[in-house]
C-alpha cells in the first residue's frame, strides 16, 4: 500500500499527496494512525476527513492507505452494544484507554474471541445464493442471528459445513470454489445492501401513541421526521417509539447531541424494560453515541454505520426501527466541512448537496423481500433540531421533501403540558391512502371515517378559537359552542397521553378506536339536543362526559366504557 504525506491540516480536514486511494477509501493519518476517509481528489492531492481529533498533527507526517472503504463489521454480538460513530464499542475503549478516549485506538466492532453455538440450516451439497442463510446463532433470548452468505459473494454449492462452537473468524462452511465462510463479514457503510425487491408500504408501524396511530400513521419501512425546538420532547418521543413500536430490532443513533443528554440516555436506555417480553429493551437494541464534542466528521459515519447495521438485520427478515437524533447536527458537520473545503455555500451556509445527502440516507428505508427469503423492513425516524423552532430552515425543508410523515412538535403545546406535543394542524402523513385498507380489515370499517370526522372538528375548532379570543365563547351559536367542547374532549381525553403512566403509555388500536368513537357519539347526542332547544350548559355538564376522560387510564376498559355509554344515553334522554 502507498504511503503519502500530509501537506495541509485545517481542523478535521487534511490534505495529502503521494496517495493512490480512491474516493471514500479509509486511510490512517499521522504517526498515530488516525482513522480517516478520502472525500475528495484533485490531481495528486487527496482531501481527507479525519474521524478523530487532529490536535498536534502537522504537515510531513505519513498517511497510510488501507485499500478499502469504511466498513461495518457484521456478525453475532452487535446487539446490546454501545458504539461510538465508527463502530468502536465504548466499554472496550474505556477499558483500553480510560474515560477519555485515546487517539488512533482501533477496537473491533464485535468480539472476535467469544464463542457462539452455530447451528447449520443448510447441508452439504446445497446450492446457496448471495444473502441466503446457511445457519443460525442464538444471539439473544428472542433473537436468532442468521448467518448469511455475504451479498457481494457469488455463492455456490456447499462442500463442507460444520456445527458447534466457533468465534466469528473461524470457518463454518466451505463452498465448492474454495470460498470459506465465517460468521462475520464486512460491508461498506455508504453502499446500500441489496434486496430482491421493495414492497409497497401497506402495513402500519404500531406505536401505541394515539396521535400517531390515529392521525399520522407511519408505515413499516416508512420515513418520518420529528422537528422541534429545545425541550419539546423529541428524545422522550424517540424512547417511547423504541419501547412500544412493533419492531424486532431498535437502532438508536445519537448524532452530535449534547454529551450530558447522551450520558442520560446511555444510563436510562439499558434500564428500559421491553413491554413485550419483560426483559431489558437493550437485548434487542444497538446504540451509536456520537456526541457534539466528538470530531464532527464522525457524525456522518455514525449515520451510515447505523443504517448498514439496520439493513443487516432487515436482511435476516426482521423489522428494524432506526432513530437518528438529530440529523441537524449531521447537517452542521457538513456545513463545517464545506466551509473548510472552501465550497460555494448554499442557503444559510449549508452545502448545495445537503438535500442529496439526506435523500441518500432516507431512501435506504423500506419494506422489502430480502435475498434470504421472506420480508424485512427498516423504518427511519429522524429528529430535526431547527434553531429557534423555525421549520422554514434548510434542514427541515430538505427533510420534508424526503420523508412521508411529519410530526411537528409544538413548543406552545409543551408549555401547556400537553404531551406528546405533536401539533395536529401542522403534522401530516402521506401513507394514509396506502394504510386505509389495513385499518378497515384489521380494526374497523369506520376507522378512516372517524379519523376524518375528528380532524374536521379540530380544524373548525382552530378557526373558532380566533373568534373566541375576540368576543368570547358565549357569543357563538350553540352548535359552535358544542363543537368547541367536543374538540376540547378530543384534545384532552384522546390526543394527550402520558409516557409515564403504566396504562396510558400504550394504547392498542381497538382502544384508540373505541375511545374516539365514544367522543364522536357524545358529539352526535349533543347536536341532537341542541336541535331540540336544550341549553348548551346542560349538554356540557352531563356527568358521563367527564367519566370518558378516565376510561383511557383503565387496562380493562371495555366494561367501564360500555357502562359510561349507557349512562350517557340515559342522561341525554332525560335532558329537557
Amino acid at each position: 500500500m502507498e504511503v503519502g504525506k500530509i501537506s495541509r491540516v485545517a481542523g478535521p480536514l487534511v490534505q495529502a499527496t503521494g496517495l493512490k486511494a480512491s474516493m471514500y477509501d479509509l486511510v490512517l493519518v499521522g504517526e498515530e494512525g488516525l482513522m480517516s476517509e478520502v472525500i475528495g481528489i484533485s490531481g495528486n492531492k487527496h482531501i481527507i476527513q479525519v474521524y478523530e481529533d487532529t490536535g498536534g498533527v502537522r504537515p510531513g507526517e505519513p498517511v497510510k492507505e488501507t485499500g478499502a472503504p469504511l466498513v461495518a463489521q457484521l456478525g453475532p454480538g452487535i446487539l446490546t452494544q454501545i458504539y461510538d460513530g465508527i463502530q468502536r464499542p465504548l466499554p472496550m475503549l474505556a477499558a483500553a484507554s480510560g474515560d477519555f478516549i485515546s487517539r488512533g485506538l482501533f477496537v473491533d466492532g464485535i468480539d472476535h474471541k467469544k464463542k457462539w453455538e452455530f447451528k447449520p440450516t443448510a447441508k452439504k451439497g446445497d446450492l446457496v445464493k448471495p444473502g441466503q442463510s446457511i445457519g443460525e446463532v442464538q444471539e439473544q433470548l428472542l433473537i436468532k442471528h442468521k448467518i448469511m452468505v455475504p451479498p457481494n459473494l457469488k455463492g455456490g454449492v456447499i462442500k463442507e459445513i460444520y456445527s458447534g462452537n466457533f468465534n466469528v473468524d473461524e470457518v463454518v462452511a466451505v463452498l465448492d470454489d474454495g470460498t470459506k465462510l465465517t460468521m462475520m463479514h464486512k460491508w461498506p457503510v455508504r453502499r446500500a445492501r441489496p434486496v430482491t425487491k421493495k414492497l409497497a408500504p401497506t402495513i402500519p408501524l404500531r406505536t401505541g401513541q394515539r396521535v400517531i396511530d390515529g392521525f399520522f400513521s407511519l408505515a413499516k419501512g416508512g420515513t418520518a421526521a420529528i422537528p422541534g425546538g429545545f425541550g419539546t420532547g423529541k428524545t422522550v418521543m424517540q424512547q417511547t417509539l423504541s419501547k412500544w413500536a412493533d419492531v424486532d430490532i431498535v437502532v438508536y443513533v445519537g448524532c452530535g447531541e449534547r454529551g450530558n443528554e447522551m450520558a442520560d440516555l446511555l444510563h436510562e436506555f439499558p434500564e428500559l424494560q421491553d413491554p413485550r417480553t419483560g426483559r431489558p429493551l437493550m437485548e434487542r437494541s444497538i446504540v451509536y453515541a456520537n456526541t457534539s464534542n466528538m470530531p464532527v466528521a464522525a457524525r456522518e459515519a455514525s449515520v451510515y454505520t447505523g443504517m448498514t447495521t439496520s439493513e443487516y438485520y432487515r436482511d435476516m427478515g426482521y423489522d428494524v426501527l432506526m432513530t437518528a437524533d438529530s440529523t441537524s447536527r449531521w447537517a452542521e458537520a457538513m456545513r463545517e466541512m464545506g466551509s473548510r473545503l472552501e465550497e460555494m455555500p448554499g442557503e444559510e451556509g449549508y452545502p448545495a448537496y445537503l438535500g442529496a445527502r439526506l435523500a441518500d440516507f432516507y431512501e435506504r428505508a423500506g419494506r422489502a423481500e430480502v435475498l434470504n427469503g421472506g420480508q424485512g423492513s427498516v423504518s427511519i425516524v429522524g429528529a430535526v433540531s431547527p434553531p429557534g423552532g423555525d421549520f422554514t430552515e434548510p434542514v427541515t425543508q430538505n427533510t420534508l421533501r424526503m420523508v412521508k410523515v411529519f410530526w411537528a412538535l409544538d413548543s406552545k403545546l409543551t408549555q401547556r403540558r400537553h404531551f406528546p406535543s405533536i401539533n395536529w394542524l401542522d403534522s401530516y402523513s402521506l401513507y394514509d391512502l396506502d394504510l386505509e385498507p389495513w385499518f378497515v380489515e384489521n380494526v374497523s370499517p369506520d376507522w378512516n371515517k372517524n379519523k376524518r370526522r375528528a380532524m374536521a372538528i379540530l380544524q373548525e375548532n382552530a378557526e373558532l378559537e380566533e373568534i373566541v379570543m375576540l368576543v368570547g365563547s358565549d357569543a357563538l351559536p350553540e352548535d359552535q359552542q358544542v363543537t368547541l367542547e367536543v374538540a376540547r374532549m378530543i384534545i384532552n381525553f384522546w390526543l394527550a397521553q402520558s409516557a409515564f403512566h403504566p396504562v396510558d403509555t400504550f394504547s392498542p388500536y381497538k382502544k384508540q378506536f373505541d375511545l374516539l368513537a365514544s367522543i364522536l357519539k357524545y358529539r352526535d347526542y349533543a347536536f341532537e339536543a341542541v336541535q331540540k332547544g336544550i341549553p348548551v350548559a346542560q349538554i356540557t355538564s352531563v356527568p358521563s362526559k367527564d367519566a370518558l376522560a378516565k376510561v383511557r387510564l383503565e387496562a380493562e376498559y371495555e366494561p367501564i366504557l360500555a357502562k359510561v355509554l349507557a349512562q350517557m344515553d340515559t342522561e341525554f334522554k332525560a335532558l329537557k
